[in-house]
């Protein structure tokens, strides 16, 4: 099946009891059981769920894995698939990864014996020379959040796969209609699905798929274990965005080449990231790997003081955390999604004080470039 086709049947069959078209909520707790040891597939909600497992069939069949699996927010998820390792295990992360997730592995994981060493993933000789004999995984976020710096996943799994390195792919960025990491070698794929997946800013839930059953058993395991679960409306939610994400990543990127466009050539911008310029350093990698280059854009505008401006000019974007829904959201990286980042080491990456990050929305493009052309004035 086809992509978009794929999105809107796989993992969701009509109601078998009414014929409804969309899958129900099931806001349930408990299953009523026939006899001691005889039920219908389904014990305990936190176990199994009718909504949350057509969600995590959805999304398995989008990224080509064997088995998805849904949790309460993307840190969850990306926290399950780090429970995969031992103590005294090393982990080779992107250096340039969201905030949240620099936390969760340096300020929490550290202390129960997991090692992590930071680097240049856009450089798979970096990565060569990062690895150690007690490396257990590589953790990519390709594109970078925010700098939209490229991982080669392909060349990454050539590296980890005759070592035994789980090679671990953050697709939020991307989804997986403009990008597959498990087509390209990657084991295992993690999203916030409060972003693209859901796509309407009114949800917050992560998933994780495994390319392998064994990973995406053990992984269901820890999921049921630590009972860090996406809640059956919250996969009501993301099974509704998923409906229409091959129309709205589509849009997203139309307008976001025209808003990267604009930057570019803007005098009070000082450099812009986004992989679909062929300025980026990493287009050709882009034009490999992805059938896009997404909806998500970082531009510098020089100072704290103008970004500010810029971001207190805006009126029909929105300047606040997160990214991927209908709406068009500015943000300010230094003080919002790596404020967690100590001050010197986001400077020396490129996360200045006059970095903007934007999400383009799926409003009319003439509508966003004439409120940032409008912003960008006071800057």
């Amino acid at each position: 099946m086809g992509f978009a086709t794929d999105a809107i049947h796989a993992g969701q069959r009509p109601d078998p009891s009414t014929g409804a078209v969309v899958v129900p909520i099931y806001q349930t707790s408990t299953y009523v059981q026939e006899q001691i040891g005889k039920h219908k597939g389904y014990e305990y909600a936190r176990t199994q769920n009718p909504t949350r497992e057509a969600l995590e069939k959805n999304i398995a069949t989008l990224e080509r894995g064997s088995r998805g699996i849904a949790f309460a927010s993307g840190m969850a998820a990306i926290h399950a698939v780090l429970l995969l390792l031992q103590k005294g295990d090393h982990v080779l992360v992107s250096q340039n990864v969201y905030g949240g997730t620099f936390r969760l592995f340096d300020r929490i994981l550290r202390n129960f014996g997991l090692e992590f060493s930071f680097v240049n993933t856009s450089s798979v000789e970096a990565v060569y020379r990062g690895l150690q004999s007690h490396t257990r995984m590589i953790f990519l976020e390709t594109p970078t959040n925010p700098l939209m710096i490229l991982s080669d996943i392909q060349s990454m799994s050539q590296l980890c796969r005759p070592r035994s390195i789980k090679l671990v792919v953050d697709n939020t960025f991307m989804t997986p209609y403009l990008q597959r990491p498990l087509e390209l070698g990657a084991d295992i794929v993690v999203h916030s699905t409060t972003k693209f997946l859901n796509g309407h800013s009114d949800s917050v839930g992560g998933v994780v798929v495994a390319r392998d059953e064994g990973d995406g058993a053990k992984i269901a395991f820890i999921q049921n274990a630590g009972g860090a679960i996406l809640s059956p409306f919250d996969s009501w939610l993301v099974l509704r965005g998923t409906k229409t994400l091959a129309l709205r990543m589509r849009q997203h990127e139309e307008n976001a080449r025209e808003i990267a466009r604009l930057l570019k050539e803007h005098p009070k911008v000082r450099k812009v990231y986004y992989p679909g310029l062929p300025e980026h350093p990493q287009h050709d990698l882009a034009k490999k790997q992805m059938s896009g280059f997404g909806g998500v854009i970082s531009f510098d505008v020089g100072s704290l003081e103008k970004a500010n401006a810029v971001a207190s000019g805006v009126k029909l974007c929105s300047l606040g955390e997160s990214l991927g829904g209908v709406e068009t959201l500015l943000s300010h990286p230094a003080t919002m999604t790596h404020a967690i980042v100590p001050r010197g080491e986001r400077e020396k990456l490129g996360i200045t004080e006059g970095l903007l990050r934007i999400s383009v929305g799926v409003e009319d493009v003439e509508d966003l470039i004439e409120d940032l052309d409008q912003a960008l004035a006071h800057a």
